[in-house]
């Protein structure tokens, strides 16, 4: 694999992993509208790994906060604020660890088609904009409480399909059940966290299992590049929510989604 190919594979997936946009539907179309030949899952969970780096660096004082909760839980210092979100996050984080393992099982290399990917992206993205038209902006992540966080996860499963976006699925619940889009947001990257963990860990002993030394030097490449455009796309979404609402990402998905479609059905090429 080339290094232009993985340099371009980093950077999209560091841009879009985590923006409403599904980072896993565009590494599937990157092979695809370049005529490369897929770079399979393993590469795929690579730069992912580099992107969970970025998000621990952005939210490195809310980690230490929950870190530090958690071990006044465990010494028996009493249940704070920041104990909760740790245990709200390890529930969230179940729905997709259980469906993840059924779905590895069944479909190795993931699902890849472009017909599903077109209507997922176009379809999420919809309501992705639904929910933040008509969502209610009363909650912090402070505010939720177990029900709002069932429901998060639960709608997390749904991103093991192409094109939905974990990022922007979670977020669309978030928004759903009332939250400020920043908190939707920081929320939904704090979720990724055990998410990516558990994808790196699953498919990290495959890697291993390889022991191929130019695939392990690309594997370096990917997590540092995608690990850089992360952060920066991080930090400029959480400026733009602050003030802006998701329709730019709206507009992106309609866009690219019916595009998808065109192509799939014949309508283009």
């Amino acid at each position: 694999m080339s290094l232009l190919h993985i340099a371009i594979l980093a950077l999209v997936q560091g841009i879009s992993e985590f923006l409403p946009i599904s980072s896993s539907g565009h590494l599937v179309l990157v092979p695809w509208l370049l005529g490369w030949k897929d770079q399979g899952l393993i590469i795929d969970v690579a730069v992912h790994v580099g992107t969970l780096g970025a998000v621990m660096v952005y939210l490195r004082k809310d980690i230490a906060r929950m870190l530090t909760g958690l071990w006044r839980g465990a010494k028996g210092r009493g249940f704070n604020g920041d104990t909760r979100l740790v245990m709200y996050l390890g529930i969230g984080t179940i729905p997709v660890v259980i469906a993840g393992f059924f779905l590895n099982s069944a479909y190795a290399e993931g699902i890849r088609s472009i017909t599903i990917i077109g209507w997922t992206t176009l379809g999420f993205g919809i309501l992705l904009w639904i929910s933040d038209r008509f969502g209610l902006t009363l909650k912090r992540i402070e505010h939720l409480r177990l029900f709002d966080i069932i429901i998060i996860g639960l709608s997390q499963v749904l991103a093991l399909i192409p094109g939905t976006s974990r990022s922007g699925i979670t977020m669309t619940a978030g928004r759903l059940l009332g939250m400020e889009r920043s908190d939707a947001a920081r929320f939904s990257m704090l979720l990724s966290i055990p998410t990516i963990i558990g994808a790196g860990t699953l498919k990290g002993y495959e890697l291993f299992q390889a022991g191929d030394a130019s695939l392990s030097a690309s594997v370096l490449v990917a997590m540092f590049l995608s690990f850089i455009t992360a952060f920066v796309a991080i930090f400029l979404m959480m400026a733009w929510l602050r003030r802006a609402t998701f329709t730019p990402f709206v507009i992106y998905r309609i866009l690219l989604g019916g595009f998808l479609l065109a192509v799939a059905y014949g309508y283009i090429g």
